[in-house]
C-alpha cells in the first residue's frame, strides 16, 4: 500500500476515497464539497505525487516529503 499517511489523515478524518495502485505507485480520488480532487505518485524523475489538492482546477508536483505537503493542504480544509 501506497501513500499511507494521506490515507491515515483521510480516515481519521471521514473523508471517503477511492484508492488504486498500480506500478508500484499510489492513487487517491476524492470528493470534497462537490469538487474532485486526485492524488497520484510518480516515480520519474523523482519520487513525487502530482495533485490538484491546493487549486481544484489545476494540478502541480509535490517532490521530496510530499506527502506532508499534501497534508498541510488538506487541514487547511477544516
Amino acid at each position: 500500500m501506497r501513500l499511507e499517511k494521506i490515507q491515515d489523515y483521510m480516515n481519521k478524518h471521514h473523508m471517503p476515497y477511492a484508492y488504486f495502485e498500480e506500478n508500484h505507485c499510489g492513487s487517491i480520488n476524492f470528493v470534497h464539497r462537490g469538487l474532485s480532487y486526485r492524488i497520484w505518485e510518480f516515480n520519474d524523475p523523482e519520487p513525487g505525487a502530482e495533485s490538484n489538492v491546493r487549486s481544484c482546477g489545476r494540478s502541480e508536483d509535490f517532490i521530496g516529503n510530499y506527502e506532508e505537503k499534501i497534508i498541510e493542504i488538506l487541514k487547511t480544509w477544516e
